[in-house]
């Protein structure tokens, strides 16, 4: 079959978020065609080009968010009206909602006036050629403004500034992009079986006007919930400008989910969330990620030889003289591994590690990881500080030079070319985060035989189940004790760490993945009704000429014509009586 897949900011392009998981989609299911909708979210990301596409994938259609050219469309008096009438009904729709995790309901009035209205503009715009100009107007300012001064708005809206509608009118003409594309014709979005958006939110927006328009059905995946995003960003924006924009991603996602042919959750967190939204529990299909194995594949098979022989030498250490002290004892070495910023909480990783030190004299903490963005910068700078104040730098003698028992390194330096070789040194794997989604780096430990101490937050206690310590966020107390627990019990490490390999390779591997979203494309397809009926030449349809077996992937099984005996195409006679 031929699946478009939608995108915002990640595959094709080099380094885009969420692109790695797409590339092994497409090349594991190589029986398919895929056609690529892309949304690129910035020049740097355009000029850093594609990854290598696999020959399934049969062409690639990018469109920029960061930047909209006029079109050059001039609407006249009766495009005007339309778009008023349209526009004006969106954004009622988002003033008169309810206050957000109410009006993201599907069947409630103002979703259904908001899809009409979606509907309407996305109408207008393939009539017109677009709307990147009217959305951009002061005619479009305007019905805002009327909408949040009309009876029935919330306070909200109604205290909404000059300077608030201009915020929320940009917001909008962002979002609403995609509707001026030519993305939605017969020889684009019509010609694929299935939609796959690959994220909630604009990237989803196409594929519920393929369906609109051609009845595609939509499969919409999501690993983080996009509508809990913007819950939580614009923090220092006015009330009314967060409340207008909650509830335009709130209905938008409501309407997602409502036409949405099944949603794919990574992890029950985004499960709960997406239900929280409004999401029909019979179309929610959890599908974890899948992560390529075999980077980590050596590091792991040798994992349980090495603890074995660590045991080994531990309890010769405990059999000799009481001569031999503890500090002679292999040091032992916690690994943090991530994008360094505040809410991977390392002040707590730094106090924890604090207390291990003085029960376990020796160990080392390796904290390996770029810094995101001017924040991270700063946050890097801020624990520097706080491991020299904690730890000073220790020497033999007073003319010795000192080492920090903590390390700040980066991903590819000496020691830590990889993510396996960075696991590889490790006695334990720490992550303390106060705020995560699906944990990629846990699942990268666990691949490596590594006994694990986590925070329980996002998706974590699903991944770990039961393979790791798991210790509440913002206790270094407890992190601490969870640490020590296992660097002085290695056959303990040993069992947890062969016990989540063999659960990330069960769960969280690539294959796993593939074969989820193989079936489900398959159940999606045979669930939705045929749009384009085989017609014969006098235009009447030929109900038996797509056999079953053309759903099978391949281009081998496209119908070909048969050989009809020469008595089957002559048209016979009609019988007819005489009457008397």
């Amino acid at each position: 079959m031929r699946i478009g897949l939608l995108t915002e900011g990640g595959y094709p392009y080099v380094g885009g978020e969420g692109g790695v998981w797409c590339d092994r989609l497409v090349r594991g299911l190589d029986g398919h065609e895929f056609d690529v909708y892309a949304f690129s979210v910035g020049q740097g990301q355009e000029d850093a080009g594609w990854v290598e596409l696999p020959p399934q994938v049969r062409r690639v259609r990018t469109a920029p968010l960061w930047a909209a050219e006029e079109d050059g469309v001039v609407h006249g008096r009766r495009a005007r009206r339309r778009f008023t009438e349209h526009y004006g009904e969106l954004t009622a729709a988002l003033c008169t909602s309810a206050e957000p995790g109410a009006a993201e309901k599907p069947g409630t009035a103002e979703a259904d006036r908001f899809a009409n209205a979606l509907h309407g503009l996305a109408e207008l715009a393939r009539d017109e050629g677009g709307l990147v100009a009217a959305l951009r107007s002061e005619q479009a300012v305007r019905a805002l403004e009327r909408a949040c001064r009309a009876p029935g708005a919330r306070r909200a809206a109604r205290e909404a500034r000059v300077s608030d509608l201009l915020t929320v009118a940009d917001h909008l003409e962002r979002a609403l992009r995609p509707l001026s594309l030519d993305w939605y014709e017969e020889d684009g979005l019509g010609a694929v079986d299935l939609c796959h958006a690959a994220s909630g939110g604009i990237a989803a927006l196409p594929g519920l006007l393929a369906r609109h328009f051609f009845g595609v059905p939509l499969l919409v995946t999501e690993y983080g919930v996009r509508l809990r995003t913007h819950y939580l960003t614009r923090p220092d924006a006015s009330p009314a400008v967060r409340s207008l924009l909650a509830a335009f991603h709130g209905l938008l996602t409501a309407e997602t989910y409502r036409a949405a042919s099944y949603l794919v959750p990574g992890n029950a967190h985004a499960r709960r969330w997406q239900e929280r939204c409004g999401a029909d529990r019979t179309k929610l299909r959890t599908i974890h990620p899948g992560l390529d194995a075999t980077p980590f594949a050596r590091v792991g098979e040798d994992r349980r030889e090495e603890e074995r022989e660590k045991s080994e030498k531990q309890e010769k250490r405990e059999t000799r003289g009481k001569g031999e002290t503890r500090e002679h004892a292999e040091p032992h070495t916690l690994v943090w591994l991530g994008r360094v910023e505040p809410a991977r909480d390392l002040v707590s990783l730094l106090h924890a590690f604090a207390e291990v030190r003085a029960a376990e004299p020796g160990t080392r903490l390796r904290i390996v990881g770029r810094p995101s963005g001017p924040e991270g910068e700063a946050y890097l700078g801020h624990c520097r500080a706080l491991a020299a104040q904690l730890f000073p730098d220790e020497a033999d003698g007073p003319h010795a030079v000192g080492r920090n028992p903590v390390s700040f390194e980066e991903l590819g330096g000496p020691g830590a070319e990889t993510t396996a070789d960075v696991h590889a040194g490790a006695t334990v794997t720490v992550l303390s985060s106060v705020v995560e989604g699906f944990p990629v780096g846990l699942i990268e430990a666990m691949f490596c035989g590594r006994a694990t101490v986590s925070t329980d937050v996002g998706a974590v206690v699903e991944v770990i189940g039961g393979t790791g310590l798991v210790v509440p966020p913002r206790n270094p107390r407890a992190l601490a004790e969870a640490c020590v627990s296992l660097l002085r019990d290695p056959e303990r490490r040993a069992r947890l760490g062969a016990a989540a390999r063999a659960r990330a390779l069960e769960l969280f591997s690539v294959e796993q993945n593939v074969a989820a979203f193989r079936g489900l494309y398959l159940e999606t397809v045979a669930r939705t009704p045929v749009r384009r009926p085989a017609l014969d030449g006098a235009g009447d349809p030929q109900p038996f000429a797509a056999p079953a077996e053309a759903h099978v992937p391949g281009h081998w099984t496209e119908p070909t014509p048969r050989a009809v005996p020469t008595w089957a195409v002559e048209t016979p006679e009609p019988v007819t009586e005489t009457v008397r």
